[in-house]
């Protein structure tokens, strides 16, 4: 199965529009979009658009410049899915799990690192028995190479307590855009910053 995951499109109708091309070039089954993807909470038109008229199915999470309310009234709109505190199971024999925590550590919407770790250990538990595990988040893991390339952008302690604990086989997450498109380990799971231009993830 192929996956484009991207995030941070912060309202950017073209980069949608081109994201979504690409998804359709590269005959992904599912586009993964890890929150950001407005301006301050608003300009919501021209975002997920884009990827439903390429008959592309979205899953996203809200980042820290949307509410829940604004994810949960995209994934309604264009019938899409909100993984935020939620998990979902993909393939033929459902053998690929995806659980997400949206928003972030910081920001007018900011959660606390307990609620990460809460939403991900409920979402988790929803799919533990599938082969291929998916975590979804807009922040980062603290304390990796991702969070050293920003200097104010602090990583999640929840989102490290949830990959060292839980042990997905994949973090797709963004958040810091100086670190797109960069992969590193923490243990076996492979943490992916998916940046504005996305990442083709095949599972």
């Amino acid at each position: 199965m192929k996956i484009l995951a991207a995030a941070d499109i912060h309202g950017d109708t073209k980069l949608a529009q081109a994201l979504a091309e690409k998804a359709a070039k590269e005959k992904v089954e599912f586009v993964v979009l890890c929150g950001d993807l407005v301006a301050s909470d608003s300009s919501t038109q021209g975002i997920i658009g884009p990827f439903v008229k390429k008959n592309k199915k979205v899953i996203l999470i809200p980042g820290n410049h949307e509410t829940i309310a604004t994810a949960d009234f995209l994934a309604e709109l264009y019938g899409v899915k909100n993984l935020h505190g939620y998990s979902l199971l993909l393939g033929e024999k459902k053998e690929i799990g995806l659980f997400g925590c949206g928003l972030a550590n910081i920001g007018q919407f900011a959660l606390q690192e307990s609620e990460i770790y809460d939403i991900l250990k409920k979402g988790y538990s929803y799919i533990k028995k599938s082969k291929t595990k998916i975590m979804v988040t807009h922040v980062h893991p603290s304390g990796t190479l991702m969070e050293k390339l920003s200097s104010f952008v602090t990583g999640s302690s929840g989102v490290k307590k949830a990959v060292e604990q839980l042990k997905p086989n994949i973090l797709l997450c963004s958040h810091v855009h100086e670190a797109e498109g960069i992969e590193e380990k923490i243990g076996n799971t492979l943490v992916i910053n998916v940046g504005r231009k996305g990442k083709i993830i095949e599972v």
